[in-house]
């Protein structure tokens, strides 16, 4: 199944961006307004993602937002991946904000 995918580049700044990394690498650094649900605990919280708008679908690489932005398009979603997932987003320069109160990194 092909799944939509974008560049960070183009993720617009009002996106749904759905952050399914670990806790740990949530917490060392992610985009300021995105939403956290690991994959993991995905299926369960579906009910929490917007079905109204594009879903932006992020992670360290890019393998576990595809496979998580595949499962939403099965389900009913408008599911995108971030191409290149948090490791592109800081390449790019793009705002990051941490939780361990340190300067935030892509775990």
């Amino acid at each position: 199944m092909s799944v939509p995918e974008i560049e960070v580049q183009a993720v617009p700044d009002d996106a749904f961006l759905l952050d399914v990394r670990e806790t740990d690498e949530w917490r060392a650094g992610h985009a300021p307004t995105a939403v956290h649900i690991p994959l993991g605990e995905l299926q369960a919280r579906a009910e929490e993602v917007p079905k109204d708008a594009p879903v932006y679908v992020i992670c360290r690489l890019g393998g576990r937002s595809a496979s998580a932005a595949a499962w939403l398009n099965h389900v009913g979603w408008d599911a995108i991946n971030v191409g290149g997932g948090m490791q592109s987003w800081d390449l790019a320069g793009r705002p990051m904000i941490g939780e361990n109160g340190g300067d935030p990194f892509v775990a």
